[in-house]
């Protein structure tokens, strides 16, 4: 019974790395997608705060303070009950609120469906880019091997 709810947190999670990759513009389109939208209230209005960096280094892997970042955060619930959450880095709190609002929609099960096909074209666009990635890292690869010299 533990690899269902394991299996759901990892889908889960997948919408809502999705989320954080988009763009305001493109969780704007998958909203509107998914109109008509049921009745939601911030749980958690949108905020805007700083989060401490750490960055490690050395052999034992120390952590140490890298420095601050803005993130933005907001919860949604959803009438019928479900309660989505975003964080993301930068300060779009609208983007953060519509995130969050995904979420919920996505854990309402009739809508589940709905809420992943709407946001296939930011999974195209992030894979596209991880292609070109790929390829420009790629093309910069070398090979070493093991060369005998004459002299030994």
């Amino acid at each position: 019974m533990a690899a269902a709810p394991a299996a759901a947190l990892k889908a889960r999670q997948a919408i809502m790395r999705l989320c954080a990759h988009a763009t305001g513009a493109e969780l704007d389109l998958a909203l509107a997608a998914l109109a008509p939208l049921p009745a939601h209230a911030p749980l958690r209005p949108a905020e805007t705060g700083l989060v401490m960096l750490q960055g490690r280094i050395g052999g034992d892997g120390a952590a140490f303070n890298l420095g601050e970042a803005s993130t933005s955060r907001a919860a949604m619930r959803l009438e019928a009950g479900p309660v989505g959450f975003a964080y993301h880095l930068g300060r779009d709190r609208t983007k953060a609120s519509a995130a969050a609002l995904i979420d919920a929609l996505w854990q309402d099960e009739p809508r589940r469906e709905a809420v992943e096909h709407a946001l296939e074209p930011v999974s195209a666009r992030l894979r596209a880019e991880a292609e070109v990635s790929a390829r420009q890292t790629a093309a910069t690869r070398v090979n070493f091997f093991t060369m005998v010299r004459g002299e030994d």
